[in-house]
């Protein structure tokens, strides 16, 4: 579900242009990336944008990840970019850094896996402990670090290029560590992919822009196709599902965002009353049987449910589907240091409309705790409600919780319970459950 945007060292406008900007794994918090270091926000209101965190001490950071609404943060700056460090912000320390055999182009992470892409390969860790999982070497050449990880853990799957010219799809259990499948998604080269909240659907676009197709996960089947535009080939800078996995949205250098509704479809459609214009309508529908394929498929592909029109264009941004205060909202973050904010029509859809912009730039710093309290309820499992009434104090050792056990807060989880479950780090009275390789220090660089 992550949207990131970064940039090189020439593409930032000023000392105050974000060199990168990325949405957390579920949509409630935005980190940016500037010259002088990083920041990190709620998404949790409309009106008041809440800094949880500033750091002025890493300069150039080109990669910033948040995992959640944990403390964890992963960052990779300019001045070593061949180097991942993973901090615990609220505690100001470094948990682990590893250095990589080239560049770093992107980094994707859930409560069980943490990729790291470079250009022409990949490596997987297993988030608890860091330790290095597999390594996908020569992948075909992926000069942007195109990739994307389902944040469901259950299944981690891995989506990446497996062709340099043309649109081809590699699916990958990130759990099993083990290739599923190929996906042959379009005839030019991938410019966005993307998985929904449960891992389940698939959607890509190629470097044209104009043609965005659903597959299911994990047989890689075409659901849905969708055109964007035609008059324009097209940069897509972001694609990205709503958590319920009901809209799609997309943005690119363009000054139009396209959300699409993705609508269950039926063979079984009632029968309708005869009129003229559904006679006319089921003759339009029939014809294109007899048209060249290209013209045909053009014909059945479904436009746009909703659209935002920015008032600028040919500006780096990301967006995301978010709910807000109970409303779906559709965010825009621009490489000018704004958040756009706007409304969203389930039901009619329409041109969204602008009811916020804020500045990311010139927030004034926020109690860090003040999050916790604006960040809507969790939902309520067993072993999150055992979490939330604990009061136990928490140990001077490294304690964790695991989301599925219903560990206790303070508590240490065993290793060997650890080993099989999913990563849920808790803020504020729990160290980030990441143990450092046996015998290993934080800070110790990692060579792979």
């Amino acid at each position: 579900m992550e949207a990131a945007a970064a940039a090189g060292p020439a593409e930032a406008a000023g000392p105050e242009a974000l060199s990168c900007f990325a949405y957390n794994q579920d949509c409630t918090s935005l980190a940016i990336g500037t010259k002088t270091g990083y920041r990190l926000f709620s998404l949790s209101s409309v009106e008041q944008l809440d800094q949880v965190h500033a750091n002025n001490e890493i300069p150039d950071i080109y990669i910033v990840e948040r995992l959640f609404s944990s403390s964890l943060v992963v960052v990779v700056s300019h001045t070593k970019p061949r180097q991942m460090n993973v901090y615990h912000f609220k505690k100001g320390t470094e948990i682990c850094n590893y250095s990589y055999s080239s560049n770093i182009l992107s980094i994707r992470l859930n409560r069980q896996r943490l990729i790291v892409c470079l250009e022409e390969s990949i490596y997987i860790h297993n988030i608890k402990d860091m330790k290095l999982l597999k390594t996908i070497l020569d992948t075909p050449p992926n000069t942007t670090g195109l990739c994307a990880l389902s944040i469901n853990h259950s299944n981690s799957y891995l989506a990446y290029p497996g062709s340099s010219t043309i649109g081809e799809i590699v699916l990958y259990d990130g759990n099993n560590l083990r290739t599923v499948c190929t996906v042959p998604a379009h005839d030019g080269p991938l410019a966005a992919i993307t998985f929904n909240s449960t891992g389940s659907k698939l959607a890509s676009a190629s470097e044209k822009g104009t043609v965005i197709r659903v597959f299911s996960v994990p047989d890689g089947q075409k659901l849905y196709e969708f055109r964007r535009g035609m008059k324009r080939y097209v940069n897509i800078s972001s694609l990205v599902f709503s958590m319920d996995s009901q809209f799609l949205c997309a943005s690119s250098n363009t000054e139009t965002v396209h959300i699409f509704k993705l609508e269950h479809t039926t063979d079984s459609r009632p029968e309708e009353p005869p009129t003229w214009s559904g006679y006319m309508g089921k003759m339009f529908m029939a014809a294109t049987n007899y048209l060249p394929a290209q013209v045909s498929d053009m014909m059945n592909q479904d436009r746009a449910f909703a659209t935002v029109r920015l008032n600028f264009s040919g500006q780096r941004n990301i967006c995301t589907l978010s709910t807000i205060q109970k409303l779906p909202r559709l965010l825009v973050t621009t490489s000018d240091g704004h958040l756009y904010i706007y409304n969203l029509d389930p039901q009619d859809g329409g041109e969204c409309v602008l009811i916020k912009k804020h500045s990311l730039l010139g927030s004034e710093k926020t109690d860090e705790n003040k999050e916790n309290d604006l960040r809507p309820p969790l939902p309520q499992s067993y072993a999150a409600t055992v979490a939330r009434q604990s009061t136990m104090p928490s140990s001077s050792s490294m304690p964790g919780y695991s989301e599925d056990g219903g560990a206790l807060r303070g508590e240490v989880i065993p290793e060997h319970e650890f080993a099989t479950g999913p990563v849920r780090l808790d803020d504020e009275n729990e160290f980030p459950p990441i143990i450092l390789c046996r015998g290993g220090h934080p800070g110790k660089v990692k060579r792979s």
